[in-house]
């Protein structure tokens, strides 16, 4: 049973408001990036800031129709929707239009389609109805495989266009697993995981080896709290060690040191397991799959690396740890962004005045790297305030998030919430050369219809769920 409440009252007019000064701030900047002194109307339809105003109006509408619809609607059909939005990504992939060497577009007359944006709010959907239907817990294998099926596989066939930085948008669903009480081991592993694929690019896999077995006895001193039992485990694999390595020497097998630790590595498991099974030792086993699935990805890190990443993301990723450096190549429109942000000063040029802008030294101003503009002309003070807007932002939303009396309501709100913080956190990021040119949006900044309707309907869904959370809601 429900308790009707009247919608239109009950709207967080100041995260509305919010939104709007948002939308209006990249307006403004869109201008300023692209600025043509023989188009100065702000209104020209005939250049981008004239047609981010229709996409603008057209956001409104949207925006309203999300506000008009019932608020079960969300609910029920989630899976629908989030169906729908994987044939349209499978679509695109047969019939859509290839853009800077991703096919991740439909052209409809003048206008380009970008479903990989709205997928974000199907999966946002349709795992909120997954974790909020009843009987499901979340920390069993068949809700794992279940989970990792709603986000992984839009995020798969994202890849598959070659638009990688869309595709990296849906590991941050893990922020709302957290939040829903995903074990936390879970989440260490995701993060161990990452960690080992970036030493792998940086150190010897034989350094990464000896790292990981130094983590297995932390986690076995930690997991069994007896340090005898980890001093034998550590005494098994020395000796092992010790024995394979004299062997070597004195039968002059010329093994690397690879082999032998491997090697070591085998023959300790064996016996470790059999000791563990005579004193009832417990996450033996399980560790020693940890161990070797350690292994596995220290040594498939180069064929990935090299085979599932185009050139230009590969020297992306040399060039910000450092491995080399290509000043006029991919570091270019990095290299320029931070120049166009430090020449802004504490104040800025001024608006329209950015000499950076003006000369278009930097590629994607008005869509990847917006925020340059805001510095040049805005200064520090300008980067400052609307850094200060997008906190206050998210903290207002996760509050919204918090309060919501429907499960379903407050895991879409903490997915929206997670979406927009790695959207902001990357693209500055990216444009102060903290992390890697990805290729995604600054929300409600970045020029686009399709960055900014996704945006307008994943945000406005959840306002749409919470002017009516007074209403009785599984």
């Amino acid at each position: 049973m429900q308790r009707r409440v009247n919608i239109w009252s009950n709207i967080d007019w100041l995260t509305v408001t919010m939104y709007l000064v948002l939308v209006m701030l990249g307006w403004i900047n869109i201008y300023a990036a692209v600025y043509n002194e023989d188009h100065q109307s702000i209104f020209d339809l005939s250049q981008r800031y004239g047609k981010q105003l229709i996409w603008i109006g057209a956001a409104i509408v949207i925006a309203f129709i999300v506000f008009v619809i019932d608020i079960n609607f969300y609910s029920y059909f989630a899976y629908l929707v989030y169906g729908i939005m994987i044939f349209l990504l499978i679509a695109v992939l047969i019939f859509g239009l290839e853009v800077h060497g991703a096919k991740s577009w439909f052209v409809i007359g003048n206008i380009r389609i970008q479903p990989a944006e709205f997928a974000k709010i199907a999966t946002a959907l349709a795992l909120a109805r997954y974790l909020s239907s009843y009987n499901v817990q979340i920390n069993t294998f068949k809700s794992y495989v279940r989970i990792a099926a709603i986000i992984f596989t839009p995020a798969l066939l994202i890849l598959l266009q070659n638009d990688t930085g869309s595709a990296l948008v849906y590991f941050v669903f893990l922020i709302v697993l957290y939040r829903e009480g995903i074990s936390e081991s879970i989440l260490l592993l995701g993060f161990f995981v990452v960690v080992l694929f970036i030493l792998a690019l940086v150190l010897e896999k034989i350094t990464i080896i000896l790292l990981s077995i130094g983590v297995v006895f932390i986690i076995f001193g930690f997991l069994n709290k007896k340090l005898k039992h980890v001093g034998v485990g550590l005494g098994i694999l020395l000796l092992s060690s010790a024995t394979l390595y004299a062997l070597n020497k004195l039968l002059s097998l010329g093994l690397s040191y690879y082999y032998i630790i491997l090697a070591a590595l085998g023959v300790s498991a064996i016996f470790y397991i059999i000791f563990s099974i005579r004193y009832k030792i417990r996450n033996v086993i399980l560790l020693l799959i940890f161990l070797l699935g350690s292994i596995f990805i220290t040594y498939s890190v180069d064929y990935v690396f090299n085979n599932f990443l185009e050139d230009h993301q590969q020297k992306r990723i040399n060039v910000l740890l450092g491995l080399e450096s290509d000043p006029y190549g991919v570091e270019y429109n990095v290299n320029q962004s931070k120049i166009a942000i430090g020449s802004g000063g504490l104040t800025g040029k001024g608006f329209l005045r950015g000499t950076q802008t003006k000369f278009d030294f930097v590629p994607e101003q008005s869509t990847d790297f917006i925020f340059c503009t805001i510095g040049e002309e805005w200064g520090f003070m300008g980067t400052f305030f609307v850094i200060l807007v997008f906190i206050f932002f998210l903290y207002r939303l996760i509050g919204i998030a918090e309060r919501q009396r429907s499960t379903f309501s407050r895991i879409y709100g903490y997915g929206v919430v997670s979406v927009l913080f790695f959207h902001i956190v990357i693209n500055i990021g990216m444009t102060i050369g903290l992390m890697p040119v990805i290729g995604i949006p600054l929300p409600f900044f970045s020029y686009g219809g399709s960055s900014l309707w996704a945006f307008t309907i994943l945000l406005f869904i959840l306002l749409r769920l919470d002017a009516s959370r007074l209403e009785l809601l599984r």
